[in-house]
């Protein structure tokens, strides 16, 4: 910060701190992007004032005007006056703007957001300029569209560049900054994957790094650009080049500033329809033959009009003309010959122009830089490829490439991104498509080339790097493998388990499930069975593969069936390395196949699938723009009706069964006679943006029709089919509403909509009954919460909402939630359905799976995101679509209720030579013993359990009651049977421990603590030993002896409360851990502290002696383990902190156990996930990814060679390592 600044800060501090309100300028401040969110909480903690100026004298000029802009925009104008002298001159540089804009901010600006540079020869065409400049000077004050549509080639994304290239647009409209996305044609794994680059870029631009895991879905990746582009960019442009698809805009409607180009007339209101007029395309080629326009000879003219106004065409003859000047003749002859016939013409734009001027450009090349450019044919449309991926395929060194690259670039028939570096190089659709059409014939070959020369360079295995190059071959060897026809080899690559742990590492496992899909029928002919089981390999852990650090893939593929290809190869991997891997086993039992009907009904994604009301019918619709019709029994299609011009979001059945009504983005709702497959009604004047769901009324009293929309305030529309115009409108929301719903009586209609709310409209007279506020359900700091979904239980006095990862349930007369339903945080809920005759509740997620409430079942199958789900009438099916192009029919009666077993995650564990006994509470309080042999399966022995302040001893296996111990008044917290069995004793939250004599129910009281015992140990497992010591929440560590009830010691061991301890096996030491951040070793004979250890950064949660007493293992919050000398109280080794997602400690969670292998060389621990440690050096060696979080224990059988444990949604593990 300047001088001038800080002097003004320091003058006025004591001004600043007595009347201001922080919390409303650190708004404006993080909006600004000077604060973070964590600054802004640490400074909420203490005195505020202070705590902001103190900060603000640390940070820079920008920090200081944002302060002094939030005191004026929040009317402490006094306290402006006194800064305003202070104020830095930072803007000092728009004083040397040079006549083009193009000040050295402006140049920062736009490197900095991808802006492409000026094409190697420019001409302004000041008319179009204007034109979208004043466009994008109304995006000031407001979000908005600006649209520049022209035909290809016609220079649509040089003018979008261009209009940004200056220092007024940027400085006035846009200080957030600009930032450029190239679109193109794109499936949605190719979209997400560029969103997940610009949210990269975006907050790696904040903070120098990015902590956050990408985006795993559309959805995702939505809400996430929205907070970027609202909280930390609000005031920036974000332009998207070359857009096809509408499909891509609803992706982008983030309520931000956005300018677009595109050659669909269709999309939106247009700045640009035409090409070069003859005077700037006569002003080019003077350009490049250093004429001026006035003295071109007179072809000049004659050879603008033969290229129609492209600039691509007039650019590739000038760039011929420059070194052949003489050939203006010459050159008009080969455009006027149209010798060039295209089997594929577009309706918009006449080929022939650029395929002479293509021509005529290669003629002059060298014959063997002809044949390299022939190579060019195989890159995809709107790639860009470094030049490394070309020396592998023309087996040439670099600096020959990129001489050979620059020529192509000087002769107009390449183009460079010089933003990247490396530089990356990339063909204009309309040279593609020549190029196509020249080689055609050739395509199988070129394609063979690059896989070859690929094998060939990389012999040794793929690229792992994640730079430019490896990302190439890594996206597109099957692409390159399927055109060239070399099933063999594409059998070979996707059916390796190497592959699939490489691809998802480097670019998430979207892509690899599209490919999967994309060449699913070649490679069924070589094993179906195969593909199916890698694809359902992937579709149940996509979401693992999306999180960071990335997962032991070998370890996650080790749990698939043993009899499937993907087991057996990780098995293969694991037996070349130097690694114990471990195979998991859920207790729950395996469900019997549920899925009995799968139907391929579109191609492309599927939106809404829906059962008629007599289940013997199932409507479908989506991206293919067409409704469907098929019998539920046999999947016989029975109609196809082309209902729509664009995307059909959504299909219902009326409740006769005989009309279906549809509604799209198209804008319009129409409604289709079942039987006859006609059209009866169209309503498209009232809805002015996409139209994303329709239902009809539930009885078939009065039938109606609802609709929900974008529209941003006539959103919700209830239609009578005998009029032309909507009955009614339900004002309300004032953002998209998603979804709409009849209460099963039809008297409520329920809206859910992107402001966070769902609302409940009174049928008969269209009035607001009542809002239901979901968004308060979530923290502040969640970002924006959209409701996607409501659904009615059957007797209509609960409604569900679908938002964000969770699913809630709303008493409907008192608005209050009632259960809230939380899934991993790496999913986005994307419907749910309550059924109409039980309780059950089907949820469709994000990442891949459809789940059922209380987890009756976990239906996985589907290949990508699932977009609806819905049960039959009688509640015996579920119907479910996916942008897996699949509908798949699922029967609920085969449900085991054994499955609904949730167990919490207090339990224990028997280890013995033939069986495991696994003893743990349920969701229901009944405590289930599991009898699990060397097989692992499994008997269970439920006992119900009245109150957790009774103790109960059960005889195993049978399971009869031979004990009620009745005395502690709170919650037991542990309890502990001597060795010989006799005695029992228990600690709770009444702060008393207790020992009992339970056969007699003689009892003895240990009182002594303020607070809660959480936990106690025998300093010795003899029977000589009486001695009992426990720890507590007070900070205070007692010696008893059980047989006499005797205090022996009383020690004031921690200033906060003590979390764990362990005694040493030699029983020489014990250890505690606090809240306080310490550990502290005591000696059992003086009961001094001997160490006090310090360095954890967080409340100390679990400590563990090795086995030969000398090493002591400390875990903290952050997921950080020390490991420290018991003899030194010195630390000896932190293990390794690893790359971590944003979201997660260093461990996933705390590190709630640790345990040490016989011959102390390793250690695993409990958190978030299970960890394997290498003591000596501290590196992990092997990480297991649970399906829920935060492991509260892990038991562990005495040769290190079986680990069980329980995890957050109430999962058994038993893990074995493999030998």
């Amino acid at each position: 910060m300047e001088e001038g600044a800080r002097s003004c800060l320091l003058r006025f501090r004591h001004r600043l701190e007595e009347d201001m309100k922080p919390p409303y300028l650190m708004d404006h401040m993080i909006s600004d992007g000077v604060m973070s969110m964590d600054e802004e909480e640490k400074i909420r903690t203490q005195d505020q004032a202070v705590a902001l100026l103190e900060l603000l004298l640390r940070k820079d000029n920008n920090a200081y005007i944002s302060f002094y802009n939030a005191l004026v925009k929040e009317a402490y104008d006094d306290l402006a006056n006194l800064l305003h002298d202070g104020l830095p001159q930072i803007l000092s540089y728009a004083q040397n703007n040079s006549s083009d804009g193009l000040t050295s901010y402006v140049k920062m600006v736009l490197s900095e957001g991808g802006v492409p540079q000026r094409p190697v020869v420019f001409v302004n065409r000041q008319e179009l300029l204007n034109r979208v400049r004043e466009k994008l000077y109304q995006l000031q004050k407001d979000s908005g569209w600006v649209t520049v549509f022209g035909m290809a080639g016609s220079g649509k994304s040089v003018l979008a560049a261009e209009a940004v290239r200056n220092h007024g647009i940027i400085e006035e409209c846009f200080p957030g900054g600009i930032h450029w996305l190239s679109i193109g044609q794109l499936d949605k794994p190719d979209l997400l994957v560029k969103i997940q680059s610009l949210c990269f870029r975006l907050e790696q631009s904040l903070n120098g790094q990015c902590l956050n895991r990408p985006p795993s879905s559309l959805d995702e990746a939505k809400e996430r650009l929205r907070f970027l582009m609202l909280r930390r960019y609000p005031r920036s442009l974000l332009i998207l080049d070359d857009v096809w698809d509408s499909a891509v805009l609803r992706v982008f409607d983030i309520h931000c500033r956005i300018l677009l180009t595109t050659r669909n007339r269709s999309l939106t209101d247009s700045v640009m329809e035409s090409g070069l007029d003859e005077n700037k395309a006569l002003e080019i080629l003077s350009l490049y033959t250093k004429t001026k326009p006035h003295s071109l000879p007179e072809e000049a003219r004659s050879i603008v009009r033969e290229c129609k106004g492209s600039p691509l065409v007039v650019s590739l003859i000038g760039a011929l003309l420059k070194e052949k000047p003489n050939r203006w003749r010459y050159y008009l002859s080969q455009l006027q010959q149209k010798q060039f016939k295209r089997i594929r013409k577009s309706s918009s734009y006449d080929y022939d122009a650029l395929d002479q001027a293509m021509a005529a450009s290669l003629e002059v090349l060298p014959d063997e830089h002809r044949k390299l450019y022939k190579d060019l044919t195989v890159i995809e449309k709107d790639i860009k490829i470094p030049a490394k991926v070309l020396c592998i395929l023309w087996d040439l060194e670099p600096e020959e490439v990129e001489d050979i690259l620059q020529e192509f670039v000087n002769k107009s028939l390449l183009f460079v991104d010089s933003h990247n570096k490396p530089y990356l190089y990339y063909l204009h659709d309309l040279q593609l498509d020549f190029l196509v059409e020249q080689n055609r014939d050739q395509l199988e070959n070129l394609h063979t080339k690059v896989v070859r020369q690929y094998q060939q360079h990389y012999r040794n295995g793929p690229p792992t790097s994640g730079d430019e190059e490896s990302l190439y071959w890594i996206r597109f060897l099957t692409y390159h493998m399927a055109k060239a026809n070399l099933t063999q080899e594409l059998y070979s690559l996707m059916f390796s388990l190497n592959w699939v742990s490489i691809k998802a590492r480097i670019m998430g496992p979207a892509h690899l499930i599209n490919d999967y899909m994309e060449y699913g029928p070649i490679l069924d002919k070589e094993n179906s069975e195969v593909r199916s089981q890698f694809q359902e390999f992937l579709s149940l852990n996509g979401h693992q593969l999306e999180q960071r650090p990335f997962p032991d893939v070998v370890q996650l593929a080790l749990s698939q069936p043993q009899t499937s290809e993907v087991y057996r190869q990780a098995l293969q991997s694991f037996l070349h390395l130097d690694l114990n891997h471990l195979i998991k086993t859920k207790s729950s039992h395996n469900l019997k196949k549920m899925i009995i009907s799968l139907i391929h009904p579109h191609q492309g994604s599927i939106y809404s699938a829906c059962f008629s009301n007599n289940g013997a019918k199932i409507a479908t619709c989506g991206a293919s723009r067409t409704l469907k019709v098929f019998r539920s029994v046999t999947g016989e299609k029975l109609t196809e009706i082309q209902a729509h011009d664009d995307e059909v979001l959504c299909c219902a059945f009326s409740p006769d069964d005989r009309l279906l009504a549809t509604c799209s983005s198209d804008r319009k709702v129409k409604v289709w006679s079942v039987e006859q497959a006609n059209l009866l009604r169209v309503f498209e004047e009232e809805h002015e943006e996409q139209v994303n769901h329709c239902q009809f009324t539930n009885t078939r009293r009065k039938l109606l029709l609802a609709t929900c929309s974008n529209d941003e305030c006539m959103n919700v529309k209830v239609w009578n089919l005998n009029r032309p115009n909507s009955q009614n409108t339900m004002f309300g929301h004032f953002e998209p509403v998603n979804h709409c719903c009849f209460s099963p009586d039809d008297t409520y209609l329920a809206t859910s909509s992107n402001d966070g709310t769902v609302k409940l409209f009174q049928v008969s007279s269209a009035n607001e009954w009542k809002t239901i506020n979901v968004s308060i359900m979530f923290a502040e700091n969640d970002g924006e919460v959209l409701v996607k979904c409501s659904t009615w239980t059957a007797d209509g006095k609960r409604i569900i909402c679908a938002a964000k990862n969770a699913v809630l349930v709303f008493d409907v007369e008192t608005s209050d939630m009632l259960l809230e339903i939380r899934t991993n945080r790496l999913s986005t809920v994307q419907y749910c359905h309550a059924c109409p005759t039980s309780n059950l509740l089907a949820i469709a997620f994000s990442n891949y799976t459809v789940e059922a409430n209380k987890k009756m079942a976990d239906c996985s199958g589907h290949l990508s995101w699932v977009h609806r789900v819905q049960f039959s009438p009688d509640g015996s099916q579920l119907l479910s679509c996916s942008d897996d192009q699949t509908v798949r029919m699922w029967e609920t009666k085969r449900i085991h209720t054994s499955s609904a077993v949730c167990l919490k995650r207090d339990s224990d564990v028997l280890f013995s030579e033939e069986e495991i006994i696994v003893s743990a509470a349920d969701n229901c309080n009944r405590l289930q013993v599991s009898f699990l042999g060397t097989n692992y399966f499994k008997q269970d022995v439920s006992l119900c359990v009245k109150e957790q302040v009774e103790k109960y001893v059960l005889e195993v296996p049978s399971g009869k009651l031979l004990a009620t111990l009745q005395g502690h008044t709170k919650t037991v917290l542990r309890c502990h049977f001597s060795q010989n069995g006799q005695t029992l004793i228990t600690s709770s939250e009444d702060t008393t421990i207790r020992v009992w004599r339970w056969q007699s129910g003689e009892v003895r009281v240990l009182e002594g603590h303020k607070e809660q015992v959480r936990c106690f140990s025998l300093l010795s497992n003899t029977l000589a030993n009486t001695r009992l010591l426990s720890w507590s929440f007070d900070g205070t560590v007692k010696v008893w002896d059980i047989e006499t009830g005797e205090k022996l010691q009383d020690i004031e061991a921690h200033q906060g409360a003590i979390l764990s301890g362990h005694v040493s096996p030699d029983g020489c030491f014990f250890a505690t851990t606090s809240a306080d951040k310490t550990v502290k070793l005591w000696d059992c004979e003086s009961w001094q502290c001997v160490h006090t250890l310090s360095g954890h950064q967080d409340c100390v949660r679990s400590c563990r002696f090795s086995w030969d007493s000398r090493c002591l293992a400390t875990g903290d919050d952050n997921g950080e383990i020390r490991l420290w000398s018991v003899k030194e109280g010195c630390l000896l080794k932190i293990c390794s902190q690893e790359s971590k997602d944003g979201m997660d400690s260093l461990h996933g969670g705390w590190v709630t156990d640790m345990h040490f292998s016989p011959d102390d060389s390793l250690l695993v621990s409990t958190g978030g996930y299970i960890k394997w440690w290498n003591v000596e050096n501290g590196e992990a060696l092997q990480t297991f990814y649970p399906t829920g979080t935060a492991l509260k224990r892990i038991h562990v059988s005495s040769d290190f060679s079986t680990f069980v444990t329980i995890d957050s949604i109430g999962i058994l593990y038993i893990l074995q390592r493999v030998v």
